[in-house]
């Protein structure tokens, strides 16, 4: 008969006594910290959203102003709100034998066109945005207010902008008394912690990604030498380069596990502190040091897009392409200046 996972637990306390080597103490610590972590939390999470993050409705509808372009934000491969050749005003009249034309960067678009459609009542509508598809649109619209009154011509201007989702992950640190920092216990623990936590947060769909990992010796106050493992790991969603999804009901579901796998992660460090101080034994050569876990929210953007808060007042945190004159070459957070850049999405400053 299989042994239940406590009397398992309990055979590889015996088996890491009797070889007594630092690594097998530490992985016992490790082991029994992740065993009472098999089950999903059952505390509540945080969601972490972008404030006034804006969400791509398919039943929205935009209109336009005679005095000023307006901005319109759809998010990559999504399906866009319907852009109207009309402003709130006229939106609330008859119009008379109403005509409608719009031009977009590549040109007059045509309602049979495959993505970009204009409907019969002069709506422009995106069923598959593209970063190619960013820019400025114009509507010329032909009316009669009545049908005794000359026809009127209109000329309303938007700027459409592609944006998709942060890149989001949780960047953590921790500490962890060492055997001497050219043991190759170190390297062993290394391994195991890092294959531990990636387990740990398997099923969320999250991976645990190894930094950095540093081996210092370190003057304790009051005290003597000791030697000390630095780790730097990242948590992220698994999905992030298969291109964002649209969050629905004000959540997005890969922000949901990357709180969940947070929680998870500092159950598990917790965990250990409350195994080694049960322990009637010495502390093993390796051990977590308590309170030394940090955990900090990273938000970046994909090269060619950034936020900017002025620029984009009603989508402050999004990742919104950036428009010419600037460029984003890496994964940083704000499209930076460039008189050369004549493009939206500019990856590079040519």
């Amino acid at each position: 008969m299989e042994a239940s996972a406590p009397c398992r637990a309990r055979r590889g306390w015996r088996r890491a006594r009797a070889a007594g080597s630092p690594l097998s103490r530490a992985a016992v610590v490790l082991l029994l910290s992740a065993l009472v972590l098999r089950a999903p939390p059952s505390v509540g999470y945080l969601v972490r959203l972008p404030r006034d993050f804006h969400l791509t409705q398919e039943s929205e509808k935009i209109v336009g102003s005679p005095n000023f372009p307006v901005k319109v934000y759809v998010m990559l491969h999504q399906k866009s709100p319907h852009v109207l050749c009309v402003t709130q005003r006229l939106r609330n009249f008859e119009l008379i034998d109403p005509s409608f034309q719009w031009h977009g960067p590549k040109g007059k678009i045509i309602s049979e066109n495959s993505t970009a459609q204009v409907t019969s009542t002069g709506s422009l509508v995106f069923q598959n945005f593209e970063e190619s598809m960013s820019g400025v649109y114009t509507c010329f619209l032909e009316y009669k207010p009545t049908v005794e009154e000359i026809v009127k011509n209109l000329q309303l201007k938007y700027i459409i902008y592609a944006y998709r989702e942060p890149r989001y992950y949780y960047q953590f640190t921790a500490r962890y008394h060492a055997a001497p920092c050219n043991s190759v216990y170190n390297i062993s623990f290394e391994k195991k912690l890092l294959q531990i936590l990636s387990k740990l947060v398997l099923d969320l769909s999250c991976e645990v990604s190894l930094l950095k990992s540093e081996c210092h010796r370190v003057k304790m106050q009051k005290a003597g030498l000791q030697n000390e493992l630095f780790f730097t790991f990242s948590v992220s969603s698994l999905d992030t380069e298969k291109g964002p999804k649209p969050c629905v009901g004000h959540s997005c579901e890969s922000s949901k596990r990357l709180s969940k796998a947070k929680n998870l992660i500092e159950r598990f460090f917790n965990q250990q502190v409350e195994v080694l101080g049960r322990r009637a034994e010495p502390l093993p050569e390796i051990y977590y040091i308590e309170g030394t876990l940090q955990m900090v929210w990273i938000n970046r953007c994909f090269p060619g897009y950034g936020m900017n808060i002025l620029k984009h007042p009603k989508c402050p945190e999004c990742c919104v392409i950036c428009s010419p004159g600037t460029y984003n070459s890496r994964d940083g957070i704000h499209c930076l200046q460039c008189n050369s850049s004549l493009v939206f999405g500019a990856k590079a400053c040519l």
